[in-house]
């Protein structure tokens, strides 16, 4: 672990370095960008085999969220920096005329990422992409539950970037406490909400603005009109996904009373044809993190009917994709995020009912919905409050890099991906230049006779 010190000439290289205005030059950031994605090519073998250490996470889950997606990323950032960095010019009232204004973005400074361990790799790296193109300097701390994928993380950026531009920081906790007592001029923390308050307090002490990327109780609303076999499949892996450890996960379904039984078996069905009868022996289906998030999970398989699944193996930490039925609200599960492959099932008469259920409760970091009635996708859309909105499909939102990613109240503030990315870790400046021509001298003292003029002017 580095030393408060070392932290502290670390910060400071990384602000003399940025004050030299390399950073800025678009070349180089291009550069670094491109630098960065032949890194991804070099290290994929690693990375999918960090991933599999620490997660079990299957090779094409491992190579689609930390490879292709990054790469992805990275070639967007590329095409498009060139219109990013342009400044904007914005329309000027008559009474500055002549003059110009716009609005230029620039980079904030140094940057503190906190990556999490989930999707360890992805959710550190497109921040950082984030950062690079807006020609910040950047400390990366990965998450020390996942120490494979943070020490390759380490080894792909600290032995090919200079530490004065971008460097990784491994630990564990009291690291992350040692940088956040440091003033940086942005920090990106993607984790649990209780975590974030922390963050947040801590960057408060500094006036430090923050992108807070949380999760949270995110609702699955399943109503009638819809192909049941599709809902059921495309729930089943979204939910099941990286083994429910997924943030925007649907975290619980509200389902019309109508079709539940329907939908529950066609659920069970799609689950057993993606994972088998013993998901345990199947290569697609992986584990939990570790042993103390496994006896968190075990302690919300009850009450309720468990309609499949509920096999554990604590060796492993591994957990059956489960299904629980007539779950009450005032159940356990329904109090925190559930952040494993356990899916509760809720069910409602109407849609009103669905809709003051889920505003009940803290805002979500995503909100699903199932249905072909667009008089209820836009009822749905128009009184809930959520980061993101997905119909007719889960998780695939994260794959539209046009749209913003990010959460609103408990699950978070502030976005990225695509542009999003560069607008976080960009600051707006607003710039007005004038002419030394045509000053009417109206508003300087005397003032005297000079109203009427003004209201003339200006009314």
């Amino acid at each position: 672990m580095l030393t408060k010190d070392s932290i502290k000439g670390t910060i400071e290289q990384q602000r003399n370095f940025f004050s030299s205005g390399a950073t800025q030059e678009i070349s180089f950031r291009k550069q670094q960008l491109e630098k960065l994605g032949n890194l991804i090519d070099e290290y994929e073998s690693d990375i999918i085999e960090a991933l599999h250490k620490d997660l079990k996470k299957p090779e094409l889950e491992g190579c689609l969220s930390a490879v292709l997606t990054t790469k992805t990323d990275i070639k967007y950032a590329l095409k498009n920096i060139k219109k990013w960095v342009k400044s904007k010019r914005v329309s000027v009232p008559l009474e500055v005329l002549p003059g110009q204004g716009y609005v230029q973005p620039q980079p904030k400074g140094v940057a503190l990422i906190i990556g999490a361990w989930n999707y360890p790799f992805h959710l550190t790296i497109l921040p950082l992409i984030g950062a690079i193109a807006a020609g910040n300097c950047a400390i990366i701390k990965p998450s020390e539950l996942t120490q494979n994928t943070s020490k390759i993380i380490a080894e792909i950026i600290n032995n090919n970037f200079d530490s004065n531009y971008i460097k990784v920081i491994e630990g564990a906790k009291e690291t992350s406490q040692q940088l956040l007592q440091e003033k940086f001029d942005h920090i990106f923390f993607t984790g649990s909400s209780s975590i974030g308050k922390i963050v947040m307090e801590a960057a408060a002490k500094h006036l430090t603005p923050v992108t807070l990327e949380l999760g949270g109780k995110s609702p699955c609303i399943v109503d009638t009109n819809i192909n049941i076999k599709e809902t059921a499949k495309r729930i089943a892996w979204g939910k099941f996904l990286n083994n429910g450890q997924t943030c925007i996960a649907p975290d619980y379904l509200l389902v019309n009373r109508q079709i539940k039984q329907q939908l529950l078996d066609a659920i069970v069905e799609a689950t057993k044809k993606m994972y088998g009868d013993n998901p345990a022996k199947n290569p697609d289906y992986g584990r939990i993190i570790n042993h103390h998030h496994f006896n968190r999970l075990c302690g919300l398989l009850e009450p309720g009917k468990i309609v499949l699944g509920g096999q554990v193996i604590p060796e492993e930490n591994y957990i059956y994709p489960t299904i629980i039925d007539q779950v009450s609200p005032d159940f356990p599960i329904m109090q925190d995020e559930i952040f494993g492959p356990i899916l509760p099932i809720l069910e409602y008469d109407r849609l009103e009912e669905a809709i003051a259920f889920i505003n009940e409760r803290p805002k979500p970091l995503a909100l699903y919905l199932f249905s072909n009635d667009k008089k209820q996708q836009k009822i749905v859309l128009e009184r809930t409050i959520s980061g993101g909105v997905c119909i007719n499909d889960t998780i695939m939102q994260l794959q539209v890099l046009g749209l913003p990613f990010g959460g609103v109240g408990n699950s978070g503030m502030g976005s990225y991906h695509g542009k999003a990315s560069f607008d976080t870790f960009s600051h707006y400046k607003s710039v007005l230049k004038r002419s030394f021509l045509l000053e009417t001298n109206l508003r300087f003292p005397p003032y005297k006779g000079k109203l009427k003029w003004l209201k003339l002017l200006l009314g």
